[in-house]
This record gives C-alpha cells, sequence and structure tokens, in this order.
C-alpha cells in the first residue's frame, strides 16, 4: 500500500527545520519522535518530526508551513483511534492533545479546544451541573478527534449537543453550524474532508442535578470496566457497527476470542477489540483484521468495517 505521505517533498523536514527555527522558537518540536508513546495501542514507529503547539494560532501557523514546504501533516489528539506503521511516518505530526485544552463556559454551552480531551469535557460539564455529556466522560480521546468521527457511546453521540466547530480550510478558518457539519454514524463533513483541520467547538448542554449526573457518570464507568478490556493497549472498538449487526456478536459467534496474531489478540473480554498483549507490530493488528473480516464474512456474509484508523 502506498504510504498517504509518499508525495511529501524530499527536502521538506530541513526547509520546515529553519522555519521553525524562525518563527517557532519556543515550540515542543522534536525529531524521530516514537509514535508509539503517543498512541493507545502502544504501536507506531517514529514521526520525521512532531510538534506540539499550545495554541489554535500556533496550529495554523504549522499548517502554513506544512503547506509551504511541501509535506502533509498528520493531526495527533489523544492517539486513541490509530493504528500507525511500524516502519515510522515520514511526515510532520502536530499532537494537540497536550497544548491546544483550554475550556471555556458560556452559560450552558462549553466552548473547548480540539486537544481537549473528552473525558476532561465530561467532568468539566459535571462540575457545572450541565447534563447532556454523561456518555463521553468514558470514551478515550480528544473532542478534535471526537468531532471527525461523531463519537458516541450507550446512546448518546456529539451530534446530540455540538452546535458550531471552527476549522481551518485550504482557503481559510470557517465556522460551521447545524447541517453544515453532515453528522451521521462514525462520520462528519471532516471524515469527507481530511484536509481540514478541527480547532474548537461549542456545545450545548441543559442545567442538571450534579448529583444524578455524577451517578449516570459512575454508572457507564462500571459497565465499560466490566466489559471492555480497558487493562490492554487497544484503539477502542476495532470494527464499525455494520447495518442491522453487532460486530461483536458477529465476531464471537464466529469462535474468534482470543485468535492472534503475533502481539495482537481479539479480546477475551471483548471480541470486537482487538488488544495488544505484549510487542504487537501494526504488522500484526493488519492481520489480524483481515482474518476476523475474512472469517465473519465466510460465515454470515456480513463485511466488517475497520474504525480504527489505519496510518501507513
Amino acid at each position: 500500500m502506498e504510504s498517504m505521505f509518499s508525495k511529501n517533498r524530499p527536502d521538506w523536514a530541513a526547509l520546515l527545520d529553519r522555519k521553525v527555527a524562525d518563527y517557532l522558537p519556543d515550540l515542543k518540536y522534536t525529531h524521530d519522535e516514537p509514535l508509539a508513546r503517543h498512541t493507545s495501542f502502544r504501536i507506531g514507529g517514529p514521526a520525521a518530526r512532531m510538534a506540539f503547539p499550545t495554541s489554535c494560532e500556533q496550529l495554523v501557523l504549522l499548517m502554513g508551513f506544512a503547506e509551504e514546504c511541501g509535506v502533509t501533516p498528520l493531526l495527533l489528539g489523544n492517539g486513541t483511534n490509530l493504528l500507525v506503521a511500524d516502519e515510522g511516518l515520514d511526515t510532520l505530526v502536530l499532537q494537540t492533545g497536550e497544548g491546544l485544552n483550554r475550556i471555556s463556559l458560556d452559560g450552558e454551552t462549553i466552548i473547548a479546544d480540539a486537544g481537549v480531551s473528552l473525558a476532561r469535557l465530561g467532568v468539566f460539564a459535571w462540575q457545572h451541573s450541565l447534563t447532556g455529556l454523561e456518555f463521553a466522560h468514558g470514551i478515550p480521546g480528544s473532542l478534535g478527534g471526537g468531532v471527525v468521527m461523531n463519537a458516541g457511546a450507550y446512546g448518546g453521540e456529539l451530534k446530540d449537543v455540538l452546535t458550531e466547530v471552527t476549522a481551518l480550510f485550504p482557503d481559510g478558518v470557517r465556522t460551521l453550524r447545524g447541517e453544515e457539519l453532515a453528522l451521521g454514524y462514525r462520520r462528519s463533513l471532516f471524515t469527507d474532508h481530511p484536509e481540514a483541520v478541527v480547532l474548537r467547538a461549542r456545545l450545548a448542554l441543559q442545567s442538571g442535578s450534579a448529583e444524578q449526573i455524577k451517578a449516570r457518570m459512575d454508572e457507564l464507568a462500571a459497565k465499560r470496566r466490566a466489559s471492555q478490556p480497558l487493562e490492554l493497549p487497544s484503539a477502542g472498538s476495532t470494527f464499525k457497527r455494520p447495518e442491522g449487526y453487532f460486530a461483536a456478536a458477529l465476531i464471537d459467534q464466529c469462535g474468534l476470542k482470543g485468535t492472534r496474531v503475533g502481539g495482537a489478540e481479539v479480546s477475551r473480554k471483548h471480541a470486537g477489540f482487538i488488544v495488544n498483549v505484549g510487542g504487537a507490530k501494526c504488522a500484526d493488528v493488519l492481520a489480524l483484521i483481515q482474518k476476523v473480516q475474512d472469517t465473519v464474512f465466510t460465515a454470515t456474509g456480513v463485511t466488517l468495517e475497520p474504525e480504527v484508523k489505519i496510518i501507513q
């Protein structure tokens, strides 16, 4: 498979190094950064360059530098839904989870940067007696990634509360609202336009009882601990829900729990998860995904589509 970064200009890294040194000398900016340190799967080789912007303004500036230097950047929030190539990525990775983390309140509306974790958003809402984000508290990942995939769980999804998204497009910064966001099951306008970068979002909630909000969050957390392999590295649910079925149930029915390729295993606790039981490589996970897809299709005729984003 051809890398999505194969069209990068050969000397992009040297050009970018000079721009960062000249215009962003205080930016945290690393060479050959192991991506296994920044993904929940604990898988991934080195990124040629990695930057850690601390404001939307810095992120916009870095995106401009990337275009000028001929490199296609990869945006990385908390790295919770990614499977990264073992050989690493010859590109610039922009890590937003550390620095783009501002949250503010406007009445019953939360305004948050793309790097804010969904877990932190849920806690912030509870602390201000706002209901509507209880489902998000246990979802690993950042708001930016959550917007792109319309993250959801236990009957709730960001679509229910998301009212406005500010994003950087090739022609500039734009603010999108309502139907413009094209929110659907695990998709949005941004899944069709990967060149766009979410900067911040507004979430409209409702006043509620802090005690009841916390109780609901605790209830959902207990369900997750009981049913999901949270003790092992993974990228969350490996497959999207096929229409009319549940991926985990199909995988379980095919007797695939515990199936292993190298260090990758179909979780014995929840068949919808592939977990890293120790030293798993990207190639292991890809081979196991293919084995699960083939087995389920042969047995049921149902095609399983990966939910995890594969970066090579």
